[in-house]
Formats: structure tokens, C-alpha cells, sequence
């Protein structure tokens, strides 16, 4: 099967395409027709090195999958062929979803949603999976609660102000001015520009000093310590990526800090398809790139900025 795959760590010009052995079945599998995967900061950081040697080379990255199933192993009971799925792998595994097949256990699959497409479903799982696991399985968000998700237009970002919404919250953002429009599009109730205005006097003023129930940080840096001044006092804050600051407000205001690692479990998936089919949950892509320039949708993502929104998809295959 063909592939794209990483004999080197470094720049997204180690991708190289190369023939590859087609994945076979052991006990429990699925074997997967890839049409769709993307790309996320992970992908970047395990093409970088940063995870060092717990990752093979060579290397086939791609942490997503939306596909058809082609074969199942004998003692599968919950999938037959031609079934559409979609499912995250193991970011460490090295076997990813930038080759034409894919081979996973049948536990972390789940019907691919029926009204969008396979480069949509590629989007979800570990976007959307993320975004469930920070506020539903963590921060445990209840009706009526108010909620800052920081980077509204991202991959997670996204995903997380439409799981806010339907849980009942009300959703503040911070994006850049030229996405304030567009998140406002998909149910975010107050945006905040983040390179002109300051999210803390701004939500410290609406909401009378008291703060938000929980915050969520899917940027680096000390956002998250930042984040503590406006969660309430026995609120919840939750991270999906590194920090670095001063947490001593999360002490004085018993506030609880959660760190969120992507669990790649079946009702999770299920439970963003029912979201997803009651048009409570839309993916955003915001550009596609066929398989053999998954280096430019790399470069993509890292440059960032204006027309970055949601997520960056790979099509594998014709669908």
C-alpha cells in the first residue's frame, strides 16, 4: 500500500512516500480502508522528535481515521465489511493513518456519523475527543454553568464551544478579531479578541468579579495560570497542552486543575455521533490536502494564523 512515512524526525520535508507491507488481522481487528485523516499538533510534535525514542522510525503519522471497513478478524462481532468508521490510534504506536490501510482494535471504532462526510469524520476524534474529555469527563460542565474556552477557532476549539452549547453552557472565547464572526457562528455567546482586548477585565466585569465556572486552555504557555484570576472560587480549570506560570491562585480559590490525555474509548465517539447527527455538533474543516502533500498541511498548521480554522484534513482516498 502506498504511505507517507517518516525515516527521520525533523522539518515536514522528512515525509517521504514509500510502498508499504498492507497491514494484516490479529485477534479482535478491523481491517480499515483510509479515506480521510489530519493533522494535529501531535502529529507535529512526534515529527519533530519531542517524544524521542518511544516512537519507532520509520514512521507513519496520522492520528485520525474515517474509513470503510475491508475485513474484519473472525471474532469480531460488532462490524462487518463495508461498514463506515472512524476512530483515533495511539500517538505512539508509529503505525498512523497516512497509508491508504489501517488496522485497529475493534474496542476504540464507532460508526462514522451518517450526515457528514469522511473528510469531516476525520476531523472529530481526537479534536472532538479531546474537547469531550475536558469538559463532560472532567470539568464535568452542568446547565446554566459559564465556560471560557481559550482558542474558539482551533481543532479543539471548535469542537469544545459546540459541546459547551449543548450542555447548556454559556460560552466565552478568545480568537483573533477576524474569527470573532466565525465563532460567534457556531454558538460562542462573547468572543474576546485576544491581541486587543483583555479577556480578564472583560470577564471579571460581565460577570460582577466573580468569575467563570470553568475555564479551558488549548494554548501553550501560561494562559492556563492566567485563566485562574477569572475561574470562580471552587471552579475547575482544565489544560490540553503544556503550561509554565504561577498556580498559587488555584490554591487560594480551591480551584481544581485538570490535565486532559485523550482516551481513546467507543461511547465517547458514539456520543459525539448522536451530537453530530442532531446537528448539535458540526466539524469544521478549514482546508484539505491529498495524501502525498501531508508535509504542506504540516506547515499549514505550524505557521497558523488568519484562515486556520478547525481542522487541517489529509483525503487518503476518493470519497
Amino acid at each position: 500500500m502506498k504511505a507517507m512515512v517518516i525515516t527521520n524526525f525533523g522539518s515536514p520535508e522528512v515525509f517521504a512516500e514509500q510502498e508499504v507491507e498492507k497491514p494484516t488481522l490479529s485477534k479482535n481487528e478491523v481491517l480499515v480502508k483510509v479515506y480521510a485523516t489530519s493533522v494535529n499538533p501531535a502529529d507535529c510534535g512526534i515529527r519533530q522528535g519531542i517524544f524521542g525514542p518511544r516512537v519507532k522510525l520509520p514512521a507513519i503519522l496520522g492520528y485520525d481515521v474515517s474509513g470503510v471497513v475491508e475485513a474484519i478478524a473472525l471474532d469480531v462481532k460488532d462490524y462487518q465489511v463495508g461498514d463506515e468508521v472512524y476512530y483515533a490510534i495511539d500517538l505512539l504506536a508509529g503505525n498512523g493513518a497516512n497509508a491508504e490501510y489501517h488496522v485497529a482494535n475493534e474496542a476504540i471504532i464507532a460508526k462514522k456519523p451518517a450526515n457528514i462526510s469522511h473528510l469531516e469524520a476525520a476531523s472529530v476524534p481526537v479534536a472532538g475527543g479531546t474537547a469531550w474529555a475536558a469538559l463532560i469527563t472532567k470539568a464535568n460542565i452542568k446547565i446554566g454553568e459559564t465556560v471560557l474556552i481559550h482558542g474558539g477557532a482551533g481543532g479543539v476549539g471548535t469542537f469544545a464551544i459546540q459541546i459547551a452549547k449543548a450542555a447548556g453552557a454559556y460560552v466565552y472565547t478568545t480568537c483573533g478579531g477576524y474569527d470573532i464572526d466565525f465563532v460567534k457562528s457556531i454558538g460562542a455567546d462573547k468572543a474576546i479578541d485576544y491581541r486587543r482586548e483583555n479577556f480578564v477585565d472583560i470577564i471579571m466585569k460581565e460577570t460582577g468579579g466573580l468569575g467563570v465556572d470553568v475555564t479551558l486552555s488549548t494554548v501553550s504557555g501560561e494562559l492556563l495560570a492566567q485563566s485562574l484570576m477569572v475561574t470562580k472560587t471552587d471552579g475547575r480549570a482544565v489544560t490540553v497542552t503544556g503550561v509554565k506560570g504561577d498556580f498559587n491562585a488555584a490554591i487560594f480559590k480551591n480551584i481544581t486543575v485538570h490535565f486532559v490525555h485523550l482516551d481513546r474509548t467507543r461511547p465517547k465517539l458514539e456520543a459525539l455521533k448522536t451530537l453530530i447527527e442532531r446537528s448539535q455538533i458540526k466539524p469544521v474543516v478549514g482546508m484539505t490536502f491529498p495524501l502525498n502533500q501531508v508535509a504542506q498541511a504540516h506547515k499549514k498548521l505550524e505557521q497558523g494564523g488568519e484562515g486556520v480554522r478547525g481542522k487541517i484534513v489529509v483525503q487518503v482516498a476518493n470519497c
